[in-house]
């Protein structure tokens, strides 16, 4: 299929398939006018893709593990990288969690401050 076709099945743009293969994450074939050729199986590569950066995953963070991740086979030398990628990924967006925890609560409490000042009319 054509890159216009994979774009319309997956609902990915036309340049970020173009992305995706210039970063390596995507390799169609060539036809000899230099179209490229995209095979069916590069609709579930896309979404991958898609999905690992909805993850927060980086190109690079992809490409350490992509030859097992879209493999017909698990190949289990990688799986120890693909665990090491997503542990640390984990660890960042539990961190993240926590610091948006914190700033929730100070946030509801300058609101609850406020609200209260409000309440009294004090306005000094």
């Amino acid at each position: 299929m054509h890159i216009s076709e994979l774009s319309r099945k997956t609902g990915v743009s036309l340049r970020s398939l173009r992305y995706y293969e210039a970063r390596g994450l995507l390799n169609p074939a060539r036809l000899d006018n230099g179209y490229r050729e995209y095979a069916e199986s590069d609709i579930e590569r896309v979404r991958m893709i898609q999905l690992y950066f909805s993850l927060g995953l980086n190109v690079k963070e992809i490409l350490d593990f992509s030859h097992c991740a879209f493999s017909q086979d698990v190949k289990y030398q990688c799986l120890p990288n693909a665990i090491e990628v997503g542990e640390k990924k984990l660890e960042a967006i539990r961190s993240q969690i926590e610091a948006l925890r914190k700033a929730e609560t100070q946030l509801e409490d300058c609101l609850s401050g406020w609200r209260e000042m409000l309440r009294k009319g004090d306005g000094k």
